[in-house]
């Protein structure tokens, strides 16, 4: 009877399965809070409080982690200001959302989950009927990053 026991609880953490997210309905004032942080444009750069220098050199180390992940230099610095800038937009720690784009997409611009779920981070598409923009594209870049760094934030 231990044995069967053991092997279950062994066995379980690979059975467990993230669930669907559910479309709730938002109080107007935080949707449009929502709106507003990714209705803003700017191109990302690198904001270190510690100087430009210590953020290139996150750039730098960072770059060097991802190459095998994403082999082409323009992408993958691109990929690493963007998610700097919405984190740090948004209050996050940029290393909890690389983190969580490399769990929910592996890095793959293009992945799509069983739920619906696109891009890098992964963002349910009913994101973008609340808080964004018929023609936003969950496999942009920008899109992906600005949405799931806001409703990261304000959950």
């Amino acid at each position: 009877m231990k044995g069967p026991l053991a092997l279950a609880m062994l066995l379980a953490p690979l059975l467990a399965l993230a669930g669907n997210q559910a479309e709730e309905q938002l109080a107007d004032s935080v949707r449009a809070q929502l709106q507003a942080s990714i209705a803003d444009r700017a191109a990302p750069f690198l904001n270190f409080k510690s100087g430009p220098e210590n953020g290139h050199k996150w750039l730098f180390e960072m770059s060097k982690r991802l190459a095998e992940r994403i082999p082409d230099r323009k992408q993958r610095t691109e990929l690493l200001k963007t998610v700097h800038y919405e984190a740090i937009r948004a209050g996050l720690d940029p290393q909890m959302v690389l983190g969580l784009i490399q769990v929910e997409s592996g890095f793959r611009k293009y992945a799509v989950s069983s739920a619906g779920a696109r891009g890098y981070m992964q963002v349910m598409p009913f994101w973008i009927r609340i808080i964004g923009e018929p023609n936003h594209n969950l496999f942009a870049l920008r899109t992906t990053c600005a949405t799931a760094a806001s409703s990261c934030a304000t959950t």
